[in-house]
């Protein structure tokens, strides 16, 4: 098959950015009325509290356990029909969670979002496909600000369309997914040719242990996962203890977040679709990588220590930058991967970022907790910090790591002009 046009690569990259973009709005829509549902359904806040938790921890192991094994099918059978049916399978559990009349039906169609949630993971893939390994970065880069517009959106919608009805936001959910279904089924076409594909499905390699094997075939990909593992651990005490943090701290309500998180999302757009692909052909990903850790470390030191609302707010430029690393931490690793591998990579890192979130959240929400009861030792801004020394690890870790990556061309074009 001959190489993809740059046209062609445009078009297929524009869907996948379409298919992203949806699907983060989908999942951001249902963010503020979950909760609300769930306290309809048990009849206490203190009840859906413990039940938002069971679903979150829920979702994160069952996608630590299936992620694998939609990377190794998108490797044995293409990109496209792992993206479209889990596209169609989120529109049917969205429409469930809108019909379902008790928790457990609720609970069932959580479950199956997770099962169906392969998108994310395989649209990885597909770019690692269809875009020249120079070109990586800032194509990641891209699909992480679909991420960030997604989830300024998304929120704001699900609030507008739950105050009209709670249930609402899941119907349009599902109805945002079919028609991303229905818009990759006409358009999408596959981008990894059949004989770029693995001869058989290996189910040794489609389970969590099995991807640890399979990264551990590649010492510096085990090791820059390993960096994906501890970034997106370190990123949980955002998703955790954010709202808390500054409930307890500046007595911020749900306005103030709502503001504060959309300056997040379009600060973080801003540097993943604009600033990444002007930085990356200059520095070249092991400086994007070292530079955005850099950046990351600061931003949570900046967060725990703020002891005025502005200085938080001040942070959040810096902790956009942040995001530097994670698409020049996916260019790196797609060059170290065979094509009939990527679908197994992505897998494998997607398992690995799930399993971080299956005990994160409880990790940072119990150092806040001990933070504020400890009169002693009060530092309600505990858990930013211990984010920050994670960060700080790997910061050590990745330059010690990439130091042996060869020079790309881009690398040494950013050498050449410094």
């Amino acid at each position: 098959m001959n190489a993809p046009t740059p046209h062609r690569r445009r078009a297929a990259f524009a869907f996948i950015f379409v298919t992203v973009l949806i699907d983060i709005l989908s999942f951001g829509i249902i963010i503020p009325v979950l909760p609300h549902l769930l306290e309809e359904m048990t009849g206490s806040i203190a009840h859906a509290a413990v039940w938002a938790g069971v679903f979150s921890t829920m979702f994160a192991a069952i996608q630590f356990f299936s992620t694998p094994v939609q990377g190794a099918l998108s490797d044995r059978f293409g990109r496209r029909p792992v993206i479209l049916l889990s596209n169609l399978g989120l529109g049917i559990d969205f429409a469930l969670m809108a019909l379902a009349p008790t928790l457990w039906l609720l609970f069932v169609g959580r479950a199956m979002s997770g099962l169906t949630a392969a998108s994310f993971s395989t649209a990885n893939a597909y770019i690692a496909d269809v875009t020249p390994k120079e070109k990586r970065a800032g194509a990641f880069g891209m699909l992480g600000a679909a991420f960030g517009i997604g989830f300024v959106i998304g929120p704001a919608l699900g609030g507008m369309l739950g105050g009209i009805d709670i249930r609402l936001p899941f119907w349009v959910a599902a109805g945002l997914a079919v028609v991303n279904f229905c818009y990759g089924f006409f358009v999408l076409p596959e981008s990894l040719p059949p004989e770029k594909r693995t001869p058989r499905f290996d189910f040794k390699t489609a389970h969590p242990i099995g991807t640890l094997k399979f990264l551990g075939r590649h010492p510096l990909v085990l090791g820059l996962a390993l960096l994906v593992f501890l970034s997106q651990l370190a990123h949980y005490v955002l998703q955790s203890t954010f709202v808390l943090y500054t409930d307890f701290r500046y007595h911020w309500g749900p306005t103030q977040v709502g503001y504060v998180l959309a300056l997040v999302g379009i600060c973080s757009a801003i540097v993943q679709a604009w600033l990444t692909g002007k930085l990356a052909p200059r520095l070249g990903e092991r400086r994007l990588l070292l530079y955005g850790l850099c950046f990351g470390t600061l931003s949570m030191l900046m967060m725990g220590m703020a002891a005025s609302p502005w200085l938080l707010v001040a942070s959040i430029p810096v902790m956009a930058l942040w995001g530097l690393a994670e698409p020049a931490t996916q260019s790196l690793l797609t060059q170290q991967i065979a094509p009939d591998e990527q679908g197994r990579l992505q897998g494998a890192l997607s398992s690995l970022m799930a399993f971080a979130g299956i005990f994160g959240p409880t990790l940072f929400t119990q150092i806040f907790a001990w933070s504020i009861r400890t009169p002693q030792y009060k530092l309600p801004g505990a858990a930013f910090l211990v984010a920050a020394v994670i960060l700080a690890g790997c910061l050590l870790w990745a330059w010690r790591l990439t130091r042996r990556i060869a020079v790309s061309p881009a690398q040494t074009v950013g050498e050449s002009a410094d």
